[in-house]
């Protein structure tokens, strides 16, 4: 019998099987839904790859979901345009350890501040940023700044910070200082230690060039324990929920329909595929779309609430740069970090000869909302960011912007592709909305909150509420946008869930 049967062998997935299975008494399973590889000699070239984004269209190590970033029915109050739908994609990592083996590899945690608020949500003590700071140092062996406080140095995962950045990240830096912006030695340094907010080099989880997810650094090395089992092309289609308790789950490989059992049952698909996947299974909203043919299971707002963080790209050229072509490295080495806003000067350019700046807003008010789309399993989910509906989220974008603007006019040479309108312009929000993207980082599908919290599926130790036997272990769970990429965060998670009961 399977004591832990884990669905998705993703980023959370790979380290909380390879966590609990350190107890030899307790057997541990995994479903993915892609391929598994358990030599690391074995991984496609791609996927090691740390200054290469595997993100060709066609890959078989990837998910793709349509969403719809923006709508006629969130723009601006008052507005008397007629807006087009913005269109996007999300895009997240089909193999084991999910996206952590085809992101950018930006390892940065997310801040104190963030978990004061998820902790006044939670409706239980345990994520409160000392708390949750033990996870992150067990995480990591950071080998910059391993020694400090806060730091981990003999943890799975390597964290280190370009020692030699490109010229257009040494550019961007410059030009940062020059606005008056102290640079951040260190972008995951505990409160107090320096400043908190400015330019920095950004934490990478790579090693010699190579990516180091979470199927690499956990899973791998424990795939030799007996306790431990990992099946993979098995996309499980429901939990199998008996007089309140989740029993099993069903799932198909090679076509065939088959039924897994056990104790617990750990959800680790992401926030997209746990939430469809608890919504598959009748656990979700009351008023469940008719056409699924979904019987009801148990009431929870499931994919209600959920938030991302909006990017929009400032193009711009700039002259020939001097000496030899850099060699290659990760699509992002610095980051100037305003608290709310991160400007991204990505290395990559996504265009030839074409650069691209990008400003995030990194705790937006606006959410979204997923649902299903059919009772299909392989039907995507019907995504809809919501991005813009709020004011004070087209405000903000459009200062930081303009601040963005003014960064690259210190560049030597930098020619940016268009203006920056006042915020004030009447044809303002359509530039924001031509300019529309999203940073990949969807979360709280799943959020967490008390029993009485009418946006709560989760409670604070990571269980459904209402069903027994069922807990949610992924970036589903965050009730508050996190002002940082998701990897760091979702590793930490599966690490602070491998210490709660179960």
């Amino acid at each position: 019998m399977t004591d832990t049967l884990i669905v998705g062998g993703g980023t959370a997935g790979c380290v909380l099987a390879a966590r609990l299975s350190e107890d030899p008494a307790h057997a541990v399973r995994v479903l993915e839904a892609g391929r598994v590889r358990l030599d690391p000699a074995a991984f496609p070239e791609a996927l090691r790859d740390a200054t290469r984004m595997p993100l060709d269209p066609n890959a078989a190590w990837l998910w793709r979901y349509p969403t719809i970033l923006s709508a006629d029915s969130d723009s601006a109050e008052g507005a008397h345009d007629a807006y087009d739908p913005v269109l996007g994609e999300l895009v997240r990592g089909r193999v084991l350890g999910g996206s952590s083996a085809v992101n950018g590899s930006y390892f940065g945690r997310a801040r104190a501040a963030d978990f004061a608020a998820w902790d006044d949500i939670a409706g239980g003590p345990g994520w409160d940023f000392g708390t949750v700071l033990d996870a992150y140092r067990r995480s990591e062996c950071d080998k910059d700044f391993g020694d400090r406080p806060g730091h981990g140095r003999t943890g799975p995962i390597p964290v280190i910070r370009s020692a030699h950045p490109a010229p257009i990240s040494r550019a961007v830096a410059a030009a940062a200082h020059s606005l008056g912006l102290p640079e951040r030695e260190d972008l995951n340094a505990v409160p107090g230690d320096g400043p908190q907010t400015g330019v920095a080099r950004v934490p990478c989880n790579v090693d010699r060039g190579l990516r180091i997810g979470t199927a690499t650094a956990y899973l791998l090395p424990a795939a030799h324990r007996p306790n431990l089992r990992v099946d993979g092309g098995a996309t499980v289609s429901r939990v199998l929920v008996r007089h309140g308790r989740a029993v099993g789950v069903e799932y198909r490989r090679d076509d065939v329909t088959e039924t897994a059992w056990a104790d617990h049952i750990v959800l680790c698909a992401g926030a997209v595929e746990t939430a469809a996947l608890l919504l598959r299974s009748g656990i979700g909203p009351a008023s469940l779309p008719a056409g699924t043919g979904i019987p009801l299971v148990h009431p929870a707002p499931v994919g209600q609430w959920f938030t991302d963080h909006p990017e929009i790209g400032l193009e711009y050229r700039v002259g020939a740069e001097p000496g030899e072509k850099p060699p290659a490295t990760v699509p992002l080495e610095y980051v100037v970090d305003l608290d709310d806003i991160e400007l991204r000067p990505y290395t990559v350019e996504f265009t030839p000869g074409i650069r691209r700046l990008g400003v995030a807003l990194m705790r937006p008010h606006s959410w979204g909302v997923l649902r299903l789309s059919s009772g299909d399993p392989a039907a995507r989910p019907v995504i809809a960011h919501r991005y813009l509906s709020e004011a004070a989220d087209r405000t903000r974008l459009l200062e930081a912007a303009a601040l963005a603007e003014e960064l690259l006019s210190r560049i030597p040479g930098a020619r940016l592709l268009t203006r920056v309108p006042p915020a004030t312009h009447p044809r303002a929000v359509v530039w924001l909305r031509e300019r529309l993207g999203t940073s990949q980082h969807l979360s709280g599908t799943c959020r967490m909150g008390a029993a009485h919290d009418e946006r709560a599926v989760v409670d604070h130790g990571l269980r459904v509420h209402g069903v027994r036997g069922l807990s949610v272990v992924d970036m589903s769970v965050p009730p508050v946008p996190l002002s940082r990429g998701p990897q760091a965060s979702a590793v930490m998670i599966a690490e602070r869930a491998a210490d709660l009961p179960r």
